[in-house]
């Protein structure tokens, strides 16, 4: 596999996760360089691992995990987008320490970002490619490019003011619903 092709690849799976960072980024009212870096280390980390575990998981996993890959998606993130939108509507209700970018939620969005990097690794596993430096670069890409979400999220969140957590809120739920449809019925 030539690294044109790799980088194309990683730049196609990484982009759920600059949506989903940028989304996050933009709800937030304070935003620090500890969140980005959270972020774009944890989606880059799990975007790499994924290729890795599909990579030794083998078609086993894949035939198990085709059929709910997506569902998985979408419902992680439809959780967090509707919690986003209740938290927006509801300050009240507001848990003071809400962070998407750590914890729980954290690991859920690095999930959800990147379950289809693990069918990535089963192919380059079963077409005999070597896992590591597809990985490594997928990774980094992914890292890069949810830096970069942040950032315009970041702005986006200083113009939209108190409805950039609502619309980030529903850009996570249209990202996890158009990964169902994706799968569904074949709408790119």
């Amino acid at each position: 596999m030539d690294l044109l092709t790799i980088f194309g690849t990683a730049l196609a799976l990484a982009m759920d996760a600059f949506a989903v960072a940028t989304a996050v980024a933009a709800g937030l009212p304070e935003w620090t360089a500890r969140h980005t870096f959270r972020l774009a280390w944890h989606f880059g980390l799990f975007q790499a691992m994924m290729p890795i575990m599909g990579w030794f998981g083998g078609s086993a996993l894949l035939t198990l995990m085709a059929g709910v890959d997506h569902w998985i998606a979408f419902a992680l993130l439809a959780f967090l987008g509707l919690r986003m939108i209740w938290q927006a509507r509801h300050p009240e209700d507001r848990s003071q320490d809400f962070d998407p970018t750590r914890g729980w939620s954290l690991v859920i969005l690095s999930v959800a970002t990147s379950i289809d990097a693990f069918a990535v690794g089963v192919s380059l596993g079963l077409i005999g490619i070597s896992i590591w430096v597809p990985s490594l670069i997928i990774g980094l890409v992914t890292l890069v490019v949810t830096y970069v979400g942040t950032r315009i999220g970041r702005r986006a969140g200083h113009y939209l003011g108190q409805w950039a957590e609502r619309i980030g809120g529903v850009v996570l739920i249209g990202i996890g619903t158009r990964i169902l449809l994706q799968h569904l019925i074949g709408i790119k």
